[in-house]
């Protein structure tokens, strides 16, 4: 480790092999060597002792609405990723829908790096779209480094990202199946939809049972026939009910190419705690009942559920409205993922381990990251957080980073503070203080 730049050292680094005592080496931006803690130091290194604060690899969060350029006023990329580097985040891969123009063309796609170049306090990448009429583009976004393509399976919410129907979603995963792409899926059927009851207003119940678990079910279902007949990749994303479980894991087991995720909001939060009127826990799908949380923890304990992401989907505060029919659907949650999971991981019986496979390993490699991103290991950028795991926090949202401080966590006491949040070896965040923007535009590894 003679040519160490930077040497961290934690009683607690978290790391593939389990946690433990160590001085990490860094130089260049990349993790040279995870060596005992009482290694010699070269003079010329600079040392980071981070005493009993564990050391964990930066977060990869791979569901993010960033909504730049054309919805600045819901979020943009200097404090999306202000929010997220706060949070442990050091990668987010953007979502193709809210900002303007959508990334469903190559041009598209152009036009939104060159707005996150310049802006981007942690590093970056994409995903594209797959419309109803897009299937031509989808080999050169491919080509141009997105990470896979999002699809809806019923109404996205925004005129300018059309949903696919069966016939559609074969077409776009037949073209993706072509070169091994991975189709990433809102799946919420909207024949069922249509037939659930509509009473619109204040009571979460009421919206509840318009976002009924057979409506994930079924389109769920379809996805993995559909995946099966054509060998194609497929994710499923934000799973909310736990009856899609058994099918998901059948599938597996035959073989078919499906990965899933969920997100914090459906892990700490329940359909039993919401308020009536208050839509700043309103997603879709939608927060369900405790009795469903408990199974979608089960399912993380044993691998069906693959990983845990935001889906960070900000607005502004004046579309949260009283009326859970008309009000923007989305959690604002980049900052506090970290915290709000692992407060409810350790009442389980899970330690740090596992949220860092759930949120940072196993998202990277969803992205095909898992080269560089989320371990702490030789060879790996040098993307850390470091947490103070048993202190607490109370949710004030003049603290939150992104644009509009709407949160469902207001007022919750929360365990697990990020001290700092190191990227490529350079500290970005530190006790409420920023750098200024040093991350990169990624793209998917060729």
């Amino acid at each position: 480790m003679s040519d160490a730049e930077l040497v961290l050292r934690s009683t607690r680094v978290i790391t593939p092999e389990g946690t433990r005592a160590a001085t990490v080496t860094v130089s260049a931006g990349t993790i040279t060597a995870v060596l005992p803690y009482d290694a010699e130091v070269p003079g010329a290194a600079r040392v980071e002792d981070l005493g009993d604060h564990v050391l964990l690899p930066g977060l990869v969060d791979t569901h993010v609405h960033v909504n730049d350029p054309g919805r600045t006023e819901w979020e943009g990329f200097w404090t999306a990723t202000r929010a997220a580097a706060a949070g442990g985040i050091t990668t987010l891969i953007d979502m193709p829908l809210n900002s303007l123009p959508p990334t469903t063309t190559v041009e598209n796609l152009r036009v939104k790096q060159r707005v996150a170049a310049d802006k981007a306090h942690i590093d970056v990448g994409f995903w594209g779209g797959a419309l109803p009429d897009n299937v031509k583009d989808l080999r050169p976004l491919h080509d141009a480094g997105v990470f896979g393509f999002k699809a809806f399976l019923s109404p996205s919410g925004v005129d300018e990202f059309p949903h696919l129907d069966q016939d559609r979603l074969a077409r776009s995963l037949a073209e993706t199946a072509g070169f091994d792409g991975l189709l990433i899926v809102h799946a919420e059927d909207p024949h069922h939809l249509a037939v659930a009851p509509q009473h619109g207003g204040p009571k979460y119940a009421d919206f509840l049972a318009s976002r009924p678990r057979d409506a994930e079910d079924t389109a769920i279902a379809n996805l993995i026939a559909q995946a099966r007949r054509l060998g194609a990749r497929v994710h499923i994303l934000h799973l909310s009910s736990s009856d899609a479980l058994p099918l998901i894991a059948a599938a597996r087991a035959e073989g078919v190419r499906v990965t899933v995720e969920t997100c914090p909001h459906y892990l700490t939060l329940t359909a039993e705690e919401v308020p009536d009127g208050a839509s700043e826990f309103k997603c879709c799908p939608p927060i369900r009942e405790a009795a469903n949380q408990d199974l979608l923890w089960q399912a993380l304990a044993d691998g069906t559920i693959d990983c845990v992401v935001t889906d960070h989907s900000p607005s502004t505060a004046d579309l949260k409205t009283a009326d859970f029919a008309t009000a923007w659907g989305g959690i604002s949650g980049l900052q506090l993922s970290l915290p709000a999971v692992w407060t409810e991981a350790r009442e389980r019986g899970h330690g740090l381990e596992d949220v860092v496979r759930w949120m940072s390993t196993r998202t990277a490699a969803l992205a095909g990251l898992g080269t560089r991103k989320g371990a702490i290991a030789a060879g790996h950028d040098a993307d850390f957080a470091v947490l103070a795991p048993d202190e607490t926090f109370t949710v004030d949202p003049a603290g939150l980073q992104h644009r509009n401080r709407v949160t469902a966590y207001a007022g919750k006491t929360l365990h697990g503070v990020v001290k700092s949040t190191w990227l490529r070896g350079e500290r970005i965040f530190e006790d409420g203080e920023f750098t200024e923007p040093k991350g990169r535009l990624l793209t998917r590894p060729q």
